[in-house]
């Protein structure tokens, strides 16, 4: 005679099992980062902030809480990524921050590409002086005649809008000036690089010559347009510091628009946006390894936003709204990056 399993017995078996399935329903729900904070960093840039706010988002949608971001210049940053003290940020640009890879590696590595190739760096004069004196490398400000021009301040050296203490184009520009034997001639002004390149618009709207560094993409060449305002200016050879001297060969560019000759001698590489993610924090977080992989932000995107700071919308309302918007208009890829970092992390 089979075993009857009685009434009260069957119901708590029934019960039990589906006790388990709605558990098992639940853990298969649970966020990869649920319970676990990311101390997420940025640079002092702003124009990679936009970057910084959909990638924040995207871990938040995998259940992490973002403390931050915290805003850092690149020392300080690539020290702490290094330690730990910061998990990662997505402002790296390389081979520029190669200079920094003894303060990171091996606590932490590169990974992925938030924009890859495209991230020009440079010297521009405004067109108007290019043209009439025949201005086309750097080579030409040791000319007395072409310093008098962009001195504003009688000092006999031509002022350049440099990069502050601290960024990674300091470092080249710095180099410059010694491989070129620049010292004497021209004088970078390393103020606030937002505060420096307001004034010398204002300079620009005025008539007057401006002469300046900068990086694509940014606001400047939005403002101020390659080969209708201003000019790329070329080196007359590449010479770069230690930790890109294998990629000299890679600073002369073609197809620059508004470059004084083509192919351009930039005397820069053109440079990948990275994030940079402490090792130990990855191990242990693969879904946030994944994603970091797989998101990717079209550059075309990043000129856009920064535009719009450039035009007034520069507040943090506005900085989430630019975020929220673009990931609207991108769900589909943005919802893929998710997925697939929900996927890797279990």
């Amino acid at each position: 005679m089979p075993y009857r399993i009685g009434f009260p017995r069957a119901m708590l078996i029934i019960s039990l099992g589906i006790s388990t399935l709605l558990h098992c329903a639940v853990a298969d729900d649970a966020l990869p980062g649920e319970g676990k904070t990311i101390k997420f960093a940025r640079g002092t840039w702003d124009t990679g902030w936009f970057q910084a706010e959909i990638y924040a988002r995207a871990l938040q949608e995998l259940g992490y809480q973002i403390q931050g971001p915290i805003t850092l210049d690149n020392p300080p940053f690539y020290q702490s990524v290094g330690y730990g003290d910061v998990d990662l940020w997505v402002n790296g640009w390389f081979p520029l921050h190669n200079t920094y890879r003894d303060d990171f590696e091996p606590g932490a590595q590169v990974i992925g590409y938030v924009a890859k190739g495209g991230a020009l760096q440079g010297y521009l004069i405004d067109k108007k002086t290019a043209d009439e004196y025949g201005i086309k490398s750097l080579e030409d400000f040791k000319k007395d005649q072409i310093k008098q021009l962009f001195d504003s301040d009688n000092d006999g050296k031509a002022e350049l809008v440099a990069c502050p203490p601290g960024w990674g184009c300091e470092l080249v520009i710095e180099h410059h000036l010694d491989a070129y034997d620049l010292r004497e001639h021209i004088d970078p002004i390393k103020a606030s690089y937002a505060a420096a390149m307001a004034d010398a618009l204002s300079r620009y709207r005025e008539g007057k010559s401006i002469f300046f560094y900068t990086w694509t993409p940014n606001w400047t060449v939005g403002v101020l347009r390659p080969g209708e305002d201003v000019v790329w200016i070329g080196v007359d050879h590449p010479d770069l510091p230690e930790e890109q001297k294998n990629l000299e060969k890679e600073t002369t560019i073609s197809n620059v628009k508004g470059c004084v000759s083509d192919p351009c001698p930039m005397g820069w590489p053109a440079n990948d946006i990275r994030p940079v993610a402490n090792q130990k924090f990855l191990v242990g977080n693969p879904a946030v390894a994944k994603l970091l992989e797989v998101a990717r932000i079209p550059i075309e995107s990043i000129y856009e936003q920064n535009a719009k700071m450039e035009a007034g919308e520069d507040s943090k309302r506005d900085l989430r709204r630019h975020a929220e918007q673009w990931i609207e208009q991108n769900r589909g890829i943005f919802d893929s990056w998710v997925d697939q970092a929900k996927k890797a992390g279990g």
